[in-house]
């Protein structure tokens, strides 16, 4: 344990939840929870100046769908955001992802592959910054997305989806600024070539004896006043 008012770190290889509210106010309809989206990670490194998690093949994760279990992007985008929906388990498909957050920023950025570890693409995901406890880490997705390319090229994700999200009051209009603020942010990063994008993260890999963690049936539950001290899940 660290000492009083200090941070306790995970490990690499300790299993924590990653996890993003629901946007806008709670509704009534379709059984709504306060988070929507949650996913089973590994810890990769955890310091001071970064959060790295592994999310692993075949990982069972919590996604929206909607209210017949259809996926969220066969909804027209003009009702997309209004329409009733729940949440579904699913299994993780594809390649890995690597997330990378720095204590206080209010984006993360995901690195993705493609089979045989050929590196494709960084992905900086615009949310709030995300908030400790016990069993991971918290947050709130905002929209607005940007991809980044090896050679350095990069453009923006989901123009769309953030000013549908505006329209049908997910985000307040303050919140907006605050995001396109947070992306020219990111995007002068990016230009600069400055950390995480210089830093090789492109080269890593999992260790191959770690287990695909496993989503546990609490996996929604708010944080008490115990949990926030950071620690690791049980393994």
């Amino acid at each position: 344990m660290t000492g009083s008012g200090e941070i306790e770190r995970w490990t690499p290889g300790d299993q924590i939840l990653w996890r993003y509210r629901g946007n806008g106010p709670e509704r009534p309809d379709s059984a709504a929870r306060p988070f929507h989206i949650c996913r089973p990670v590994t810890v990769v490194q955890d310091t001071e100046e970064l959060l790295a998690v592994w999310v692993a093949p075949g990982t069972e994760c919590v996604k929206p769908v909607l209210a017949d279990g259809t996926d969220v992007h066969a909804e027209p985008l003009a009702t997309r955001y209004t329409a009733p929906r729940t949440t579904a388990r699913s299994l993780w498909l594809g390649n890995g992802v690597l997330k990378l957050a720095a204590p206080g920023l209010p984006w993360s950025v995901w690195l993705f592959w493609e089979r045989g570890w050929q590196f494709r693409s960084w992905y900086v995901n615009l949310e709030e910054p995300r908030t400790r406890w016990a069993g991971g880490v918290d947050s709130e997705d905002h929209f607005l997305d940007i991809s980044v390319y090896p050679d350095r090229s990069w453009l923006w994700r989901d123009e769309d989806e953030f000013e549908q999200a505006q329209r049908v009051g997910l985000i307040a209009p303050d919140v907006a600024d605050r995001v396109r603020a947070a992306g020219h942010e990111a995007v002068g990063l990016i230009r600069d070539w400055a950390a995480p994008f210089r830093d090789g993260w492109e080269n890593w890999r999992p260790d191959p004896a770690w287990r695909v963690p496993e989503l546990p049936d609490d996996w929604d539950r708010r944080p008490d006043d115990s949990d926030r001290t950071p620690s690791a899940m049980p393994s």
